[in-house]
């Protein structure tokens, strides 16, 4: 689940956004649900659309989009345990009905084996990459891009200039350039060739 909670209430702890989907005294907080491991959500800072990336169990990793005009996730259901990517995983029913699938997923092949999300491009350094949605994978290290349109994943793309092994993470600056984040420790920011 990806919680939603206000944090300004000091050393009061916290409150319950108004807005929240389930009023439940249960689950308050929870503002989405279905998801195994997201490693790495963002809001593309220009549109405010969900972009979230959901670490698989054994076969598929996936990534999720939700558009701010449907809410940006709020009270969907990504499937999981039900569903591993758009496969059917571990279920007595393959019941698909309420759950949001992914935009996005693949097999782990080619040494793939653990998905890392990141951020949609709104830099001003690369103009050709504005609007793509940049992630990547953890083991096989590569990076790779797709333009979220008519609520579809499209122009897919690699970049194997940006291969990074053990990459943990992105990163955006406040100018909108995005970085490559490694366990290695390394920092790299991404540049035009």
């Amino acid at each position: 689940s990806i919680l939603r909670l206000d944090v300004s209430g000091g050393g009061a702890g916290y409150a319950i956004p108004l807005g929240n989907p389930f009023s439940s005294p249960d689950r308050p907080e929870i503002w989405t649900f279905g998801l195994r491991n997201p490693w790495r959500f963002s809001f593309d800072r220009q549109t405010g659309d969900l972009y979230l990336g959901d670490v698989g169990q054994e076969d598929h990793e996936e990534i999720h989009v939700s558009s701010a005009a449907d809410g940006a996730g709020r009270g969907l259901n990504f499937g999981w345990r039900i569903m591993e990517g758009r496969s059917c995983y571990n279920a007595s029913s393959c019941n698909q009905n309420g759950l949001t699938l992914p935009v996005l997923d693949y097999p782990h092949s080619g040494g793939a084996c653990s998905v890392t999300g990141g951020y949609v491009y709104r830099g001003s350094a690369i103009p050709a990459l504005r609007g793509a949605y940049l992630y990547g994978d953890y083991c096989a290290g590569w990076v790779r891009s797709f333009r979220y349109q008519g609520g579809q994943a499209t122009q897919p793309q690699s970049w194997p200039s940006l291969t990074s092994p053990g990459l943990t993470s992105f990163g955006e600056d406040a100018n909108g350039e995005l970085y490559i984040l490694t366990d290695g420790g390394s920092v790299f920011r991404i540049e035009s060739p």
